[in-house]
C-alpha cells in the first residue's frame, strides 16, 4: 500500500473516524459536539472526508473518550493522523487519560449565546487542564 500524501492523508484519517462514529449509537455526533463545546456542523466537518478541515490534535482525547475507541482503533487512527500531520500528535495531550464531566447550564435564550457560553466553558476547562497537567508533569 502506498503512503498517503496531502489531501489523501487527511481523507484517510477522516474516513477512519467517520466509520467509527457511524458504528456508534444514535446521538454520538451530538454528544461529541457537546463534549467539544462545538456545533454539530463542526463534528460533520472533522469527521467527513469531503471536508479537508484538519482535525485539531487537542480534540483527540475527547473524541477517543466519547466514541469509545478501542486501542486498535486508536493506534490505526493515530498512524493515519500522524501521516497527515507529522509531529502534531506529539504536541497533543492524546496520550493522557481523560474523564467525562457533565455540567448543567442555563439556557441563555438563543443558540448563538448558548454556543458562546459553551465555548467559554470548554476554553476554561482546556486552560485548567493545561495548568494542572503542567504541574502533574513536573511532579512526575
Amino acid at each position: 500500500m502506498k503512503p498517503h500524501t496531502g489531501e489523501e492523508a487527511i481523507r484517510a484519517y477522516k474516513q477512519k473516524l467517520a466509520s467509527i462514529v457511524d458504528r456508534r449509537p444514535s446521538g454520538t455526533r451530538q454528544r461529541l459536539a457537546d463534549a467539544l463545546g462545538k456545533n454539530r456542523s463542526f463534528v460533520t466537518q472533522i469527521t467527513s472526508p469531503s471536508y479537508l478541515t484538519p482535525l485539531p490534535a487537542r480534540h483527540l482525547p475527547v473524541i477517543f473518550s466519547v466514541c469509545h475507541l478501542s486501542q486498535a482503533d486508536q493506534q490505526e487512527f493515530l498512524a493515519l493522523y500522524h501521516a497527515a500531520h507529522p509531529g502534531r500528535v506529539a504536541r497533543s495531550p492524546a496520550g493522557r487519560r481523560t474523564r467525562q464531566l457533565t455540567v448543567t447550564a442555563p439556557d441563555l435564550g438563543s443558540e448563538e449565546r448558548n454556543r458562546m457560553f459553551d465555548q467559554a466553558v470548554a476554553d476554561f476547562i482546556h486552560r485548567m487542564g493545561a495548568m494542572f497537567g503542567s504541574e502533574a508533569d513536573e511532579e512526575a
